[in-house]
């Protein structure tokens, strides 16, 4: 398809010539793309901004937790009160091989933190250095809590970002220096900056950590841990395991290894699968309401291109006369649809994009985007290539129509 300067002109004097009515044509695509491209960046921020509430967390995870028994056992009646113990750890680590890291958790909570005359009311939480496989920790400063602190129970600790925020007002490394928590100095050696994460103790952000030893000697909790944090071995499938660990405990501590509310478990991996099939559906829905508005507008754009030609009878008849082959009608009647889509559509685009990245903006903290609202250079350049090929189908049928009309009907219908 041809088109030199002269016929850019033509087209967009054909184009201005009503400018009411191809504004109001073109605004059916403009937003058409605009809902297109906002409702991809917006379900991708929404299932970003889900994700970060379990950032670093692996998904194939299983937390273990002691309730009250509901089934009679071996003589002990339901109800019974019963504690996981740091033996739990090494039975699970035994008898189920397909799980690459286990990690104990003590909870802590009503503790007070100082430094200097600032002070925060943290979740102090307790364990090992294995739990960076199940949440993975986003250190600003400094490092997380390793084998050495749980052996030398160093009086160590990782704070959250909340607590660095509110403790540390002035900014800077906080590592090397002491705060107090309660009436014990711990040396700060980490700043863990993830916000989310599922509650172990505590959002991430609130949270202080320290080594699994140190707490339970500070705090006089002996040899029992409150949560059991696992996760398996890459390609373990954490639902056909996940009986036999509530077997492996319950057993040790006379427990009906069916009671699954005696033993609680939450298996990270059945909620992630959930999530993933919610979002499925909706980018599915994203793109039935996206492409339905676009090609409500581009049906929009056809009928007008339809008037158009009507109105232009006389005009084309007079070409054909002269000479104006059909192809050269075809060329004229689809580039001005082509054009008036094209224009239309790349608005709507640049305006979703600036749309979206507002909402980037109020999503960053500490020149972090927290959110990522914003669609991909390929997804853009899609867009344009379906605005485009609308275009195309919606100057099919008025170019048809101009195509067929001839100089004689043309002069009768004047």
């Amino acid at each position: 398809m041809r088109i030199d300067i002269d016929s850019y002109r033509e087209i967009i004097d054909t184009l201005t010539r009503n400018k009411s009515r191809s504004f109001l044509t073109g605004f059916g695509v403009f937003w058409g793309v605009f809902m297109l491209v906002a409702l991809m960046g917006g379900g991708q921020g929404m299932k970003e901004m889900l994700y970060n509430n379990f950032e670093g967390f692996a998904q194939n995870t299983v937390l273990m937790g002691a309730s009250e028994t509901t089934k009679p056992y071996k003589g002990f009646k339901k109800g019974r009160s019963w504690y996981m113990d740091y033996k739990d750890v090494e039975r699970l680590k035994q008898q189920v091989p397909e799980l690459d890291a286990v990690a104990p958790v003590l909870m802590g909570r009503g503790s007070t933190a100082y430094y200097g005359d600032q002070k925060t009311t943290p979740r102090i939480q307790g364990t090992l250095p294995e739990m960076t496989k199940i949440e993975t920790p986003k250190m600003y400063f400094g490092r997380y809590i390793n084998d050495m602190d749980v052996r030398e129970q160093r009086k160590v600790c990782v704070i959250g970002k909340k607590i660095y925020k509110e403790l540390f007002k002035e900014g800077g490394d906080p590592c090397g220096k002491k705060i107090r928590v309660d009436s014990t100095y711990y040396e700060v050696v980490g700043v863990d900056y993830r916000s989310g994460g599922i509650s172990l103790g505590g959002r991430a952000e609130e949270r202080i950590t320290m080594p699994l030893t140190l707490m339970q000697a500070a705090y006089n909790r002996g040899n029992s841990v409150d949560m059991i944090a696992a996760v398996g071995r890459p390609g373990v499938l954490m639902s056909k395991i996940t009986d036999r660990m509530r077997e492996t405990v319950a057993r040790a501590h006379y427990i009906d290894p069916t009671d699954e509310q005696g033993v609680g478990m939450f298996n990270t991996e059945l909620m992630f699968q959930m999530i993933s099939n919610v979002f499925k559906g909706v980018n599915i829905l994203i793109w039935l309401v996206g492409l339905g508005t676009l090609l409500a507008g581009a049906i929009g754009v056809s009928n007008i291109m339809m008037v158009t030609v009507k109105e232009r009878t006389t005009e084309i008849g007079i070409r054909r006369a002269i000479g104006a082959t059909p192809k050269m009608i075809l060329s004229q009647i689809i580039s001005e649809s082509i054009v008036l889509t094209l224009v239309a559509g790349m608005s709507g685009i640049l305006f979703a994009v600036m749309i979206l990245q507002m909402l980037e903006m109020a999503n960053t903290e500490d020149g972090i985007i927290q959110t990522h609202f914003q669609v991909g250079f390929w997804t853009a350049i899609f867009c344009a290539v379906v605005v485009s090929t609308l275009g195309v189908l919606a100057g099919l049928a008025p170019a048809a129509r101009a195509m067929s009309i001839k100089p004689v009907d043309a002069m009768r219908d004047e």
